[in-house]
């Protein structure tokens, strides 16, 4: 496993833990926590849908597949629903600043991890194409 295999690892189990932390505050009615819901969805379900992107992610190899690296910036882009810039103008912010600001840092390793993977798998598709017999 790669260095940068094991940071994107590390960044998406960071995702699912703080939002499995925020999900077990909204069924405990632990304050402060998630709104049951939202103008467009529930954010359970959203939550577990968020938590199974990102399981899933992991399961397959986040940056070893086009699949993998999908699913990563997928469940990046669903945490930020959470986490995101947004939530600086949210008036809990001084009681969720630590669970917002790692959630940012997860979600932007993630996608410079996928870019940088993507890059490569770039490099070596074109090398291969200039030198078959390397392939």
């Amino acid at each position: 496993m790669t260095h940068s295999n094991r940071q994107t690892m590390a960044a998406l189990t960071t995702l699912i833990v703080l939002q499995g932390i925020m999900l077990s505050a909204l069924y405990a009615g632990i304050k402060p926590h998630p709104p049951v819901a939202t103008p467009l969805f529930g954010i359970a379900p959203f939550l577990g849908a968020s938590i199974s992107v990102a399981l899933s992610a992991i399961i397959v190899q986040p940056l070893g597949s086009l699949s993998g690296r999908g699913l990563s910036v997928l469940a990046a882009l669903m945490a930020l629903v959470s986490f995101g810039p947004q939530k600086y103008f949210d008036a809990q912010f001084g009681l969720i600043w630590p669970a917002v600001i790692l959630g940012q840092i997860a979600a932007v390793l993630i996608f410079a991890q996928v870019v940088k993977a993507s890059r490569a798998k770039g490099v070596h598709a074109e090398n291969a194409n200039r030198h078959p017999a390397c392939a």
